[in-house]
């Protein structure tokens, strides 16, 4: 247990100092694959002009990339609050088979980092979204599936 409480401390560290740095919010996480940090990451919303800089992504790209993989199945996250809607959506694709986390979103939330929007827009029917999102050249995007479909050499993932 105290070497998982390490990589806990080491994600919280990051959020601390990261933040302090003005690289964006008090988000930090890392990767660990057999006891092992693979990749530290933090939120670097602010410094880098990117929204979907999140430390969960950040930590998983560079663990991906360190690993030269683009799944994670053998890995963990440990990060230092409960991941939002989008992290979570990376976590699934990345196939990590675990994660911890530190402070809850409900505990984001109190600071000003409230995702409970996210998670309330993807149980509604997507014509009463806030954000208008309207269907257009269907016919037209699904050749690329269909020619995905006859790929002979394609990758699944």
């Amino acid at each position: 247990m105290k070497e998982k409480e390490g990589f806990m401390r080491e994600a919280i560290r990051l959020s601390e100092e990261k933040m302090k740095a003005g690289f964006g919010g008090p988000f930090g996480a890392v990767v660990v694959c057999n006891n092992e940090i693979i990749a530290r990451g933090y939120n670097n919303v602010l410094s880098s002009n990117d929204p979907t800089a999140h430390a969960e992504v950040d930590a998983i790209r560079k663990a991906c990339q360190a690993l030269g993989v683009y799944q994670l199945t053998d890995c963990e996250l440990y990060t230092s609050c409960e991941p939002c809607p989008m992290c979570l959506g990376a976590i699934y694709w990345a196939r990590l088979k675990k994660v911890y986390y530190g402070n809850t979103r409900q505990d984001a939330a109190a600071v000003g980092f409230d995702d409970d929007f996210i998670y309330e827009e993807l149980n509604i029917p997507i014509e009463n979204r806030q954000i208008p999102m309207h269907q257009m050249l269907p016919q037209e995007a699904s050749q690329a599936f269909k020619e995905w479909q006859q790929k002979e050499d394609k990758q699944k993932y």
